[in-house]
């Protein structure tokens, strides 16, 4: 069996590695020569303020007494620049967004995987082709484009790591510090003659990012006093630092300033997928080389912004966040950076007809260079008569687009040489976006035909070695060795094709994992051939039924993932299944607390996701409530009969009862203390991390009696889960373990139902019994139901509180127990944490399940990956890479999701065997007897 498990983990991971290789591989090229516009640029200098999380609507709207939020950036955009939405994409971090403003692509999705820090690919920026760039701000930030520029003409000034915390009483000294040092910077400069020299080159970038608006934001919300209050020291120093420079250049009207953000932020505090208020941006330009603004009489545009910020008559200029980088290279007169995909928004440009024409030119060209590059790139790995080319763009089509463009800039038709170059960009961007996805259905099919072989697999193992609706059928020997050379050699072929195609070894993986997995299915066939002659002879109504109430039953889990309301009717479903079944009869109170629980949980996926709103006085009262009903369990403990336990066994529970009391208070004094502005008390913080350390220990000290250690496991778990709750889903975990607890009695009445097997007694039933292998039964149909409900209450324990499927639906106040200063890795590994406490409850249960009705784990296992994985191939057609952003995040988390959840199961399933088997022995007190 360990084979099996083995291969089966193989497999999965392969199959989840695959959608990052299919949809979502690097889409950078090298090699490909810089362009630069001819002509002589605007302006010697751009200065790039970044105000990290500011949202578009906070910055242009008025406030409530119709005063500017920022009155110095108001009149800027209504006297002297122009202004705009710049439109980002996801995923909305910090990282892709300064990449896609600096250096002009969108990272691939996986780069936030790599990090913040380092540079997961070579890329070019705009700050690599100027003479000099000096920058000061976050550390998170700066340093990416330092480390990847040539030669050290990128200069950094950052604060330490420490100053990002959201516990801090104002993180607006961020700003400060950033505005303070850029005022020094300039100061010294005159006393020092090599810098001043170099500040009054050309080509020069100053880049300030300001990273106390995202701070702000996630400690209090954009809603918040603080962040507007931020808002308005950002729009003060903006203006301190423009006139300094101008100043500083003795006017010379050489100098040309962006503002912008690198992504927005919701009204909870997060950012991270594609809601609007993450994904626009503001965008304000002017000096050296930008337009004025534009009087209009009427816009239109598909949202109301424009009448809710009054400016209704100045022209709103949209743009992509990557066509700041190309808009900023024209400014100053350097090369577009080499993988930049931005079109120059020239509406932003105050120049010539042809400067503008020679620019959008130039452009065209550096964006058909990639083209060129990812072309010759793929032909050479594609045999010849099997490669067909992006004909729109065929080498005559590229030619005589050029040639046009010369002509017309020649004649001096800039306004068709523009429209030109616009077609021809947006050919070149669709034909690197089909040379990029090109092998993507070959592979597609690759992985699913893997996936449906696997499947199949598992599901001709289950029938074969734990049901009684096959005998065993002799191995012919000779069938097997011409069925072996036949797959070996389809291997071969395939190795041979790819070999000749030199492809990336991954695809080897890919499409040579289908032929061992088919070849375990086709030597089963005798298998395939006896089963099929008994369901023929069993009744057709019933199997059908049976089948359709299968695929119900997993499209409803499939679509609980997009509306979690689904798992409420899954619910109310199970709500009915005593009366059903008639187990109704045979055991009146349980059904009737079963139902009620059933429907109590169902309230869970109605509310909003968790962590929009606060509200700690919920969590203590769900640290309260979880005392209460360990008193009532502890007393009913004391009173029963067991002959089996020591009562000193018990003083572990009074420990747990402390230790989640301890956990209610903190909850409360901590957010009291952030509320006033005090941070985060130490003393607070000691106790989450003992809590969390010494949890688990008190846990494995307890009896290893099936309620008494399930209670144990629910109060070590509750004790942590508390620390890292804001609202609601505190109360989420109780109201889960107890519609587990019953589900734990509810399934001993189906076995005695179905007559499969004698009610052991629960109260004394121990976890540690070595279990009698000759005991354990073969597969009834119900075993079935048994494992679709252990999946339905995964599910249910992932999306009951919030869909976990985006990242903005993490809140970083749960972890403000523990830590408030920024670090991206350790809050991430404790929402995880967060994440699994409701699955460990529901592994832990479906062990007592297992226990309980003499099923070997395996065979239920194995029933459960069935099911999951039907569900991970739906939502392996269903990833996406192209429409709203939100849509490609959701999918892609969708089936990682799916796909993590049957590799997380097989490690919840050993966890939940070690949680309710081991036992720490403590040193007794021997008992004398005189």
């Amino acid at each position: 069996i360990p084979v099996f498990i083995l291969a089966g983990l193989l497999v999965h991971c392969v199959f989840l590695v695959s959608i990052f290789d299919i949809y979502f591989s690097s889409p950078l090229v090298h090699g490909m020569t810089p362009q630069q516009t001819p002509l002589a640029p605007p302006a010697k200098r751009v200065v790039l303020f970044v105000a990290d999380g500011l949202r578009a609507d906070s910055l242009y709207e008025l406030d409530s007494d119709g005063t500017p939020r920022a009155p110095y950036l108001r009149g800027i955009l209504e006297n002297n620049g122009s202004w705009g939405i710049s439109h980002t994409r996801v995923p909305t971090e910090s990282r892709p967004g300064h990449v896609a403003l600096i250096a002009g692509f969108y990272e691939d999705v996986s780069a936030v995987a790599k990090g913040w820090k380092e540079n997961p690919v070579e890329f070019d920026s705009v700050f690599n082709e100027s003479k000099y760039t000096w920058s000061w701000g976050s550390p998170d930030i700066l340093p990416m484009f330092a480390k990847g520029a040539t030669g050290d003409h990128v200069h950094t000034f950052c604060y330490a790591a420490e100053s990002e915390d959201f516990g801090a009483e104002d993180a607006a000294k961020l700003d400060m510090w950033v505005f303070d040092h850029v005022k020094s910077f300039f100061n010294s400069s005159r006393s020092n003659q090599t810098l001043f020299s170099a500040l009054n080159e050309e080509k020069v970038v100053l880049f300030l990012h300001l990273l106390g608006i995202d701070t702000n934001g996630h400690a209090h919300r954009p809603n918040s006093r603080e962040y507007q209050d931020n808002i308005k020291q950002v729009d003060e120093g903006v203006k301190e630092i423009a006139s300094l420079i101008d100043s500083f250049y003795g006017n010379d009207g050489r100098t040309a300033f962006i503002l912008t953000s690198d992504h927005g932020m919701t009204d909870w505090g997060s950012h991270g997928a594609g809601h609007p208020s993450e994904t626009l941006t503001p965008l304000i330009a002017w000096g050296a080389g930008v337009n004025y603004p534009q009087k209009v009489t009427s816009q239109s545009f598909e949202d109301n912004f424009l009448k809710e910020w009054k400016l209704e008559n100045l022209k709103r200029l949209d743009v992509n966040q990557a066509d700041i980088a190309p808009l900023m290279a024209s400014l100053i007169g350097v090369p577009f950076p080499l993988n930049s995909v931005g079109t120059l928004p020239l509406e932003y440009l105050n120049s010539s007809a042809l400067f503008k024409a020679e620019s959008i030119f130039t452009n065209a060209v550096q964006i058909l260079e990639q083209f060129k590059v990812k072309m010759s790139q793929k032909k050479e790995t594609t045999l010849s008569f099997l490669f067909t080319p992006f004909k729109p763009l065929s080498a005559s089509e590229q030619f005589n687009f050029l040639k046009k463009i010369r002509l017309n800039i020649q004649q001096q038709k800039y306004d068709e040489a523009v429209s030109l170059c616009k077609t021809l960009i947006d050919l070149a961007l669709e034909g690197l976006s089909y040379y990029h996805t090109y092998d993507r259905l070959f592979l597609g099919l690759s992985i699913a035909l893997g996936f449906v072989g696997w499947t199949t697999y598992v599901v001709l193992v289950i029938i074969k070695a734990h049901t009684n609706l096959t005998k065993t059928v002799p191995t012919n020997k000779k069938k097997s060795t011409v069925l072996f050379y036949g797959f070996a050699s389809a291997g071969m072929i395939i190795a041979f094709f790819l070999l000749i195609q030199t492809c990336p070894w991954t695809y080897y993986i890919y499409c040579l994992l289908p032929v061992p997995v088919w070849y375990a299915v086709v030597k089963e066939i005798p298998v395939i051939q006896d089963l099929a002659a008994n369901v023929l002879s069993l009744h057709i109504g019933q199997s059908v039924g049976f089948l359709l109430v299968c695929i119900l039953g997993i499209e409803i889990l499939v679509f609980s993932f997009f509306y979690r309301s689904a798992l409420s009717v899954g619910l109310l479903v199970f709500a009915g299944w005593p009366v059903i079944t008639q187990l109704w009869s045979q055991a009146k109170t349980k059904a009737l607390i079963w139902t009620l629980l059933c429907v109590l949980l169902a309230i869970f996926p109605l509310m909003p996701v968790v962590g929009r709103e606060p509200n700690i006085p919920l969590v203590i009262a769900a640290g309260l409530l979880t005392l209460m009903i360990s008193f009532f369990s502890l007393a009913s403990l004391c009173r029963s009969e067991n002959k089996y336990r020591d009562n000193e066994d018990l003083k572990v529970y009074f420990y747990q009862m402390f230790s989640v009391a301890l956990s209610t208070y903190v909850v409360g004094s901590t957010h009291h203390s952030l509320n006033i502005k005090q941070g985060l008390p130490v003393m607070n913080q000691i106790i989450s991390w003992m809590t969390l350390v010494s949890s688990p220990v008190l846990l494995l000290l307890s009896p290893t009696f099936l309620f008494e250690r399930l209670f144990s496991i629910l109060l070590s778990l509750m004790s942590t889960y508390l620390l890292l709750s804001t609202g609601y889903e505190a109360l989420f975990p109780l109201a889960l373990f107890g519609l587990l607890f019953v589900w734990i009695n509810m399934e001993q009445e189906a076995l005695q139902h179905y007559g499969l097997s004698l009610k052991p007694k629960l109260a004394v039933f121990n976890f540690t019994c070595a279990v009698d292998i000759t005991q354990f039964r073969q597969l009834h149909l119900d075993d079935v139901r048994r494992s679709f409900f252990f999946v339905f209450f995964i599910v249910t324990a992932f999306f009951g509180t919030g869909n976990i499927a985006s990242i903005n639906s993490f809140d970083p106040a749960s972890v403000y127990c523990f830590l408030t200063v920024f670090s991206p890795f350790m809050m991430g590994g404790l929402l995880l944490l967060k994440v699994a406490i409701p699955f460990v409850l529901v592994s832990c249960a479906f062990e007592a399940v297992q226990v309980t009705t003499q099923l070997s784990s395996k065979s239920l296992f194995l029933i459960v990956l069935v099911i999951s994985d039907i569900m991970a191939l739906h939502f392996f057609f269903l990833v996406k890479d192209y429409g709203s952003w939100l849509d490609i995040g959701t999918s892609i988390s969708h089936y990682v999701l799916v796909m993590s959840l049957t590799i997380f199961m097989m490690v919840m399933n050993g966890l939940a065997q070690l949680l309710t088997t081991q036992r720490l022995g403590l040193p007794r007190r021997t008992k004398h007897h005189s």
